[in-house]
């Protein structure tokens, strides 16, 4: 339903070696190097929590166009959004990236952490995580990123009666006061990037900043432009893309989750990059996501 909704907005974006990380120069990274060698990459040799079985993190609630249907499993609680339907881009990709691993889908459990958690120090509950982490330089000090699996650009989202929508660059964002969810890569390009003239806010959660923007707090949220086609065609009433920014050198790549100096690292990476190479990346990324045809960009 959701790719429907989407479908209108859509181009697919080329897979080729990138996915996303940073949102901007300065804070990208190149793509993390394979471990690669001759690692054994059968489930019964790989060190997984729970032998036999992969667990995959995300957070909860995890939206779509990410995670996709249900209710019917105990892990979505009161959301409406399983990840053990398997719809959705990263439940789609985490599912594929399992089966390349070797593993069947009645092998993948699946566990809650929230965003800012997975990159954080200390032990993880999960074999890898995926819930749009950006691959940065100082979340890497703490974790291990695979081969990127996307790449995005950043969005303005806003209601259609607010004067920010008419925006057509960078610099006209500047007096208006900007919000998205604190942490991520969103939010370090209002301030690194846009540098508004207002503080920015930043919000527990992507639906405490939707709130603020139907309440009148903010004036635009910022995210990624899957999410915007998402928030405007489903989430806000009356909303609109006002603009997305274009991608910086290197992409705004996203990567799977791992604790640091993880021995499942080289064969994770094996996965990502044979569904890079088989197209298998690419054609999720055209069911579930859309991209930039009709949608201004800011400069």
């Amino acid at each position: 339903m959701i790719n429907k909704l989407l479908a209108v907005a859509f181009v697919a974006l080329a897979v080729a070696a990138s996915g996303c990380g940073s949102s901007s120069s300065s804070s990208s990274s190149a793509p993390p190097a394979s471990s690669g060698g001759a690692a054994d990459c059968s489930p019964a040799s790989l060190q997984t929590l729970t032998s036999g079985k992969l667990t995959i993190g995300t957070d909860n609630p995890a939206y779509s166009p990410y995670y996709t249907g249900g209710p019917g499993h105990s892990w979505s609680g009161k959301y409406n959004n399983d990840p053990y339907t398997g719809k959705g881009f990263e439940a789609a990709v985490a599912y594929a990236v399992a089966e390349k691993m070797g593993f069947t889908k009645d092998q993948v459990t699946w566990a809650v952490t929230h965003f800012d958690q997975s990159f954080a120090p200390g032990p993880k509950n999960f074999d890898f995580y995926l819930a749009q982490v950006s691959i940065r330089p100082k979340r890497a000090e703490n974790v291990d990123f695979s081969l990127p699996y996307y790449r995005a650009n950043q969005a303005v989202v806003a209601l259609k009666s607010n004067p920010i929508t008419s925006a057509t660059t960078l610099a006209d964002l500047k007096k208006y006061k900007l919000g998205t969810q604190v942490g991520t890569t969103s939010y370090d390009f209002i301030t690194g990037t846009i540098q508004p003239s207002q503080q920015p806010s930043a919000f527990n959660t992507t639906n405490d900043a939707i709130h603020a923007l139907q309440a009148g707090q903010i004036d635009g949220i910022v995210v990624d432009l899957p999410t915007a086609f998402y928030m405007t065609a489903v989430q806000i009433p009356k909303s609109t893309v006002v603009g997305q920014f274009p991608t910086s050198p290197g992409g705004d790549q996203w990567g799977l989750v791992m604790t640091k100096d993880s021995p499942l690292k080289a064969c994770v990476d094996k996965a990502v990059s044979a569904l890079t190479a088989d197209g298998t990346l690419a054609k999720l990324q055209q069911t579930w996501l859309s991209d930039k045809v009709s949608t201004p960009v800011l400069q």
